[in-house]
């Protein structure tokens, strides 16, 4: 028996809080019953389990690594009709979702799956995967700067911090700067460079727990190892 916001999660529905929302409102039956218990248990087996009337099954669990080009948007459908990563992939994996966000401007690393699991694992603040990203900021960087960003900057009520940070290079007052960090919010680099009166005119995620993007070039997909993903799941 297990949780049914964990099944559906394993069916690919959603990660397991989107997938708990699902229940919430009302859309998933067990056996003819509307469910919307949290804690429900289900018998993946013998229960006859259904998300707006049709039935679902586990499917088989896929990890994928893509390379995000700029301009695409993480996800499946857009209703204002933009470039979105669905398309980069087989059509056939259309119960595929995005693990965390990138968003249009950034490109890089980014994992889709159907695993709600390993999904709620790398983006839940309390396993701390380190992310890595390279960012082109319009301006000259400092160390001081950077010391603020790791004692964290409020900006807009909210508090922004990296982990890591250091100035690769600076080329006719453009700055190459790597970041770290193991708790991500929203567009939180360029807010950071916001604040302080500096623009991020390109932002690449490089690195995701111990997985680089290497060679895996812009609007490639690759499968992860099993490995990887052992990886990835012990941090």
């Amino acid at each position: 028996m297990v949780r049914l916001q964990k099944f559906l999660a394993e069916a690919g529905v959603a990660s397991r809080r989107a997938s708990e929302r699902i229940i919430l409102g009302g859309r998933v039956s067990v056996n003819g019953d509307t469910v919307r218990e949290l804690g429900t248990k289900v018998d993946p087996i013998h229960d006859s389990i259904a998300l707006d009337g049709a039935p679902l099954r586990l499917k088989r669990k896929l990890y994928v690594a893509l390379n995000k080009p700029r301009g695409y948007v993480c996800s499946r459908k857009d209703d204002r009709k933009r470039k979105v990563i669905g398309d980069l992939l087989p059509a056939e994996w259309d119960n595929l979702y995005s693990v965390g966000r990138l968003d249009s401007d950034s490109e890089g690393l980014i994992f889709l799956t159907n695993d709600g699991e390993f999904s709620l694992h790398l983006t839940h603040p309390r396993y701390r995967v380190l992310k890595k990203y390279l960012a082109t900021v319009e301006g000259r960087v400092e160390q001081e700067m950077l010391q603020r960003f790791k004692h964290g900057i409020v900006h807009e009520g909210e508090k922004l911090k990296v982990d890591r940070a250091r100035t690769l290079s600076v080329q006719n007052s453009t700055s190459l700067v790597e970041l770290e960090l193991t708790e991500g919010k929203n567009r939180e680099i360029r807010r950071l460079f916001e604040s302080q009166g500096l623009t991020v005119s390109r932002l690449v995620r490089m690195q995701i727990g111990k997985i680089k993007l290497g060679e895996l070039r812009s609007g490639k997909w690759r499968m992860l190892t099993e490995a990887e993903i052992k990886s990835l799941l012990s941090q």
